[in-house]
């Protein structure tokens, strides 16, 4: 099916990814997979990894379907809908390089700007990327780590697991973090666990909110990865990227609600008239899956 719009017809499933080292793209019909393999370091991120997870996060983005209007590339190739991220190794993320951490220490002030623009550049495209994203954390997730998670749409977790905005312990702050922690879990918990600076256990971090499902143990990511996906391919896809854009919204209102009452009105009659929304609608009478699903 494909939508109307202003869908990039020069874009491909075809093209050439980034090239990366520390960490790995591998793509299988619309869903695309990333994988931290900093294992010997528990996948701390430095600048080249840094540098390269926003590389791919850039190409998988401009390759979704939310922002080309259409399921399939010119030809005929499935653009992406979901995006996994994974980790080699005992531990999902350690947070911050030792090294890279060391030398912020004789950076200046403007070293270490463009260090934090390269960070938050990363959680940014991850945080808007257009695809409903899932994230599987085994072992920690600390500092850089916990705010990959913030970003993230579905986290999957082992009993083991532990998250911790660490950085108070070196006394620092959470700052580039801060706006994507304090979406997912909240105003008083993102308070009080930046200044903790403690680990948080699973069943914590579940009840929160930090993370939406905990698995027995490890083995069982697959498992639990393929329910979410068999789930979201059900959903229309430019409604998984619109429902993302739609929760911007709310959260930069500034107008009336009066003024929102109505927005919200009109934003309704747009997606009802788009051809997504008429595709959907007419399943529904049919009683017929949609032609987005693969059911």
């Amino acid at each position: 099916m494909e939508y109307s719009g202003c869908e990039n017809m020069q874009i491909s499933m075809n093209d050439q990814a980034p090239i990366s080292e520390l960490c790995h793209l591998k793509i299988q019909d619309s869903i695309a997979r990333i994988t931290l393999s900093r294992s010997d370091v528990f996948n701390a991120l430095n600048v080249q990894l840094i540098s390269e997870l926003v590389d791919i996060l850039k190409w998988t983005s401009e390759r979704s379907v939310g922002m080309n209007n259409t399921l399939n590339d010119k030809n005929g190739s499935p653009f992406l809908r979901l995006l996994v991220i994974e980790s080699e190794g005992k531990h999902f993320c350690a947070g911050a390089d030792v090294n890279m951490m060391r030398d912020a220490g004789a950076a200046s002030p403007e070293e270490n700007r463009r260090d934090s623009l390269r960070l938050d550049a990363l959680f940014h495209s991850l945080w808007s990327h257009p695809c409903f994203t899932i994230g599987c954390v085994q072992g920690v997730a600390l500092g850089g780590g916990a705010g990959i998670l913030s970003c993230i749409d579905h986290v999957i977790a082992e009993p083991r697991t532990r998250i911790a905005l660490s950085e108070g312990k070196l006394g620092i702050l959470p700052a580039v973090i801060g706006p994507y922690v304090y979406r997912k879990i909240g105003s008083a918990q993102f308070r009080r666990l930046s200044m903790l600076a403690s680990r948080v256990d699973a069943e914590e971090a579940l009840r929160i909110g930090w993370i939406n499902d905990i698995v027995d143990k490890e083995e069982d990511f697959g498992e639990a990865i393929s329910k979410v996906i068999q789930s979201v391919l059900t959903t229309g896809p430019m409604a998984v990227y619109e429902s993302k854009k739609l929760t911007l919204e709310f959260d930069r209102w500034t107008g009336t609600d009066e003024e929102l009452r109505i927005w919200t009105m009109e934003k309704t009659s747009e997606m009802r008239g788009s051809d997504e929304g008429q595709e959907g609608l007419s399943a529904f009478l049919d009683r017929r899956a949609p032609e987005w699903s693969p059911e």
